[in-house]
């Protein structure tokens, strides 16, 4: 299955498919801050005629130190996904952590998204796969710094034995590259394609220097945000189905991993780029 489709709202990606844009901000600040994000990158997709579904955390479990931001967490969360859905009329995608959580999301995002470092978890990939597939989403799962890109079919397995059916992406975000630092190997898009999944790019998390921020001693993860088009630009030469994407007004003033995060002001002129490259690879 190279393409899934979220019927309820139209809108199809993978193979033969405009390039979708699953983008946002990386964890939930506000309500306002949210919309604010959402409203330009919903502006900007539309007037591309690209697929947009909006992204963000309600928790950021994997931190580096302890009184890193986290987000609203769940409960809190989810509602203000909700209503960024109401007002903004979009999909939304965000990620799960624990197996409780995969009902109270699936019924709310219509993306539910496997963190790269739980891919492995079984309990976890089976209760997403169950509940997104009731609810009519799909699993979005990103592949994990350690694993190549051929043993994803173990994950596609998993959740299709748990949910015949269940429609799955799989995103690539890059591979452990020695210490403090990540490589994308773009032949792995393809590979992951093979897989029968359409594949996106993490180009956000994929110029992270893991635990090596200098701004706190490496209480933090670093980034080099100036790597992100590039990133996603050969991703999407290389055949990427969907472009994954972090945006800030002022990235520098992020509560989480701003190094990463692009301006918003710069939105426009990448995804106009990203859309004309997409067109000439499948032309």
């Amino acid at each position: 299955m190279s393409v899934v489709h979220l019927k309820s709202w139209n809108l199809s990606i993978g193979a033969g498919q405009p390039l979708a844009v699953i983008a946002g901000v990386n964890v939930l600040e506000s309500l306002d801050l949210a919309l604010t994000v959402g409203r330009e990158l919903q502006a900007i997709t539309t007037q591309l005629g690209l697929p947009f579904v909006f992204k963000a955390s309600f928790d950021k479990a994997n931190r580096s130190s302890i009184t890193s931001y986290r987000g609203p967490g769940l409960k809190d969360g989810l509602a203000m996904l909700a209503e960024i859905k109401r007002v903004l009329n979009v999909p939304i995608a965000t990620d799960i952590h624990e197996v409780e959580q995969a009902e109270p999301v699936a019924a709310v995002a219509e993306l539910v998204q496997i963190p790269a470092f739980l891919c492995r978890q079984t309990d976890l990939v089976v209760a997403a796969a169950r509940a997104a597939q009731a609810a009519g989403g799909c699993l979005h799962v990103k592949k994990a710094q350690f694993l190549a890109p051929w043993d994803c079919k173990n994950i596609i397995s998993k959740a299709r034995e748990a949910a015949p059916g269940v429609e799955i992406i799989l995103c690539e975000r890059g591979a452990s590259f020695g210490y403090n630092n990540l490589v994308v190997d773009m032949l792995g898009i393809g590979q992951m394609q093979a897989l029968g999944v359409p594949v996106s790019i993490d180009a956000t998390h994929a110029v992270q220097l893991p635990g090596a921020d200098p701004r706190t001693n490496g209480g933090s993860t670093g980034g080099r945000r100036e790597g992100v088009p590039i990133i996603a630009k050969a991703a999407v030469a290389a055949g990427a189905d969907a472009v994954f994407l972090e945006f800030h007004p002022e990235p520098d003033k992020a509560l989480c991993d701003g190094p990463s995060c692009l301006p918003l002001d710069g939105a426009a002129g990448l995804l106009k780029t990203l859309k004309a490259l997409h067109g000439v690879v499948r032309a």
